[in-house]
């Protein structure tokens, strides 16, 4: 479907070279150099989230977690890393019950597991870059140091995560002017940060996980009353893993497995492969189910979804044709379902994402979080690092699958996406957004491969979500002007978005052509550039 030009919007980015889109245009920019510079799509995407980093540190840095989805020569044989971070070996079930803490809140040392990012962009470059750290640091780190303008959606994030970010000395030093959000435009440094990412480039993981940063993380944390050791931060590593998959529309679409919730994304597309969709891709119909989908997705998620080294999460089971007909035939057109049904099982927040594709069409569908918006606000004084919440992924709850424990992985919300066709990659995709992502990466394959919708358009789409565990459904204006109150008569509780709903990147293969199309979300401030 050609785009219309009389809306407001912008044109698919078309290239042959290279292409990345990012979430920011910093980001982009610098990817695009590194591809011009003869590094490929891994080189290319470090830079970036590295910039993004510090340009847009609420979303990402390396205080967060990383996983990776890559393609070589747009081959399906797909390598999956997960790069998320392990609770401390002190953090038993146990103690916190004795504590009587019953929840993580999110300003709390407690909600801090280990940063996974740094090693995982390491052990990446290493096995598959073309360039050296240093140099893929570089840009990341003369914008922390000599500074970098605020656009218009950090300022924004900055302003609604204001008291958060006051409660850390080091954050609102850092972040805020005067306890005020920064204006649009203004210049902000970040000099701390850009000294230890130095120290990464010339001495590599071992600079961030052993020495002077991992020792002013932990006596901060530690200051705070949280668990942390030297050595949680010592024996930290990322894996490779093997992909899940499922089919859609006559293409494999690739996630991570547990602990990440692609697997969530799977199990909406094989509920929607049971329906016929209609004619409009904002038909109510489509979107009851869709919301339905997820509602029920997302139930399976929370009852099953954890960290496979320590809990059985039944992949196959969960992946499987019977149970999305099984699903499938819980959702009524007429009403919501309610309350969410206990699922029978087998008999046994922010982020960045960033899609780049090389010239030898080396595909990359990189993700990088701190989890909520600036995560939890800490930041270690001396290191300049802010800290992700991703503790807060766990519950306090011992049998849980996903209760917390010793070097436990929490449940992860960032998954990076892939389709394959006919045996070679076709796109890399991702949408941003905290539990959203898994809907979103439905919701937008469904309207690529069911309208034949280009990525721009597909991604501008207006958006819903339903809360995780509740009918309570979020919609973006135009759809609640349209389908609100259809929605409410239907049993849902429709709600304007507390933030904007997600944000997404993707970069498709014309392998008829030769070429590369991309889009870029613009709920975001980033674009999506090729050559």
């Amino acid at each position: 479907m050609a785009r219309d030009f009389e809306k407001p919007g912008r044109s698919l980015a078309v290239g042959r070279n290279g292409m990345a889109a990012t979430s920011h245009p910093a980001s982009t920019l610098v990817a695009v150099d590194v591809l011009k510079a003869g590094g490929n799509a891994m080189d290319a995407a470090v830079a970036a989230c590295a910039v993004q980093s510090v340009v847009e540190s609420g979303s990402t840095g390396i205080g967060g977690d990383c996983f990776v989805l890559y393609s070589r020569n747009g081959s399906d044989d797909i390598l999956a890393y997960n790069g998320s971070g392990r609770a401390p070996a002190a953090a038993t079930c146990e103690w916190f019950v004795q504590q009587g803490i019953t929840s993580i809140p999110r300003q709390s040392p407690h909600a801090v597991t280990i940063p996974g990012a740094v090693e995982a962009w390491s052990r990446l470059i290493k096995d598959h870059g073309r360039m050296q750290l240093s140099e893929l640091l570089a840009p990341a780190i003369e914008m922390a140091r000599n500074g970098y303008p605020i656009t218009p959606r950090v300022a924004y994030d900055i302003d609604k995560q204001r008291d958060l970010i006051k409660g850390d000395a080091s954050s609102r030093r850092i972040f805020l002017t005067g306890n005020e959000a920064p204006a649009v435009g203004q210049l902000q440094y970040q000099r701390e940060l850009a000294a230890t990412l130095e120290a990464i480039g010339r001495e590599g993981p071992e600079a961030f996980y052993r020495g002077s940063v991992a020792e002013d993380i932990v006596t901060y944390l530690r200051s705070l009353g949280g668990l942390h050791s030297l050595e949680d931060f010592s024996e930290a590593a990322g894996e490779y893993v093997t992909p899940i998959k499922t089919d859609f529309r006559g293409r494999s679409v690739y996630e991570c497995p547990p602990n990440g919730q692609g697997i969530v994304a799977l199990m909406i597309l094989n509920i929607l492969s049971q329906f016929k969709p209609k004619s409009d891709p904002l038909d109510i119909d489509n979107l009851h189910i869709e919301v339905e989908a997820t509602r029920l997705a997302y139930a399976a998620r929370d009852q099953w979804v954890a960290d496979p080294a320590m809990a059985d999460v039944p992949v196959d089971y969960l992946l499987s044709d019977t149970f999305a007909k099984m699903l499938a035939g819980r959702i009524d057109l007429r009403r919501a379902i309610n309350p969410l049904p206990v699922l029978e099982g087998p008999d046994h927040r922010d982020t960045v994402y960033i899609a780049v594709i090389d010239k030898d069409r080396n595909a990359a569908s990189f993700i990088n979080s701190i989890y909520s918006p600036y995560g939890t606000g800490l930041m270690g004084p001396k290191s300049g690092v802010l800290l992700q919440n991703r503790g807060q992924g766990f519950v306090i709850k011992p049998g849980h699958p996903n209760a917390i424990a010793p070097r436990k992985r929490p449940l992860h919300t960032i998954i990076p996406g892939m389709v394959v066709e006919q045996g070679r990659v076709s796109m890399a995709f991702g949408v941003m957004g905290g539990h959203y992502q898994a809907m979103g990466h439905a919701h937008f394959l469904a309207k690529v491969f069911d309208y034949d919708l280009d990525l721009q358009t597909a991604i501008d789409l207006p958006r819903l979500f339903p809360l995780p565990g509740t009918n309570k459904v979020e919609m973006e204006s135009s759809l609640r002007l349209a389908i609100g109150a259809e929605f409410e008569r239907r049993g849902f509780q429709v709600q304007a978005p507390e933030r904007p709903i997600g944000g997404g990147q993707a970069v498709m293969i014309d392998w008829t052509n030769g070429t590369l199309l991309g889009g870029s979300d613009p709920r975001k401030d980033g674009c999506a550039l090729g050559f």
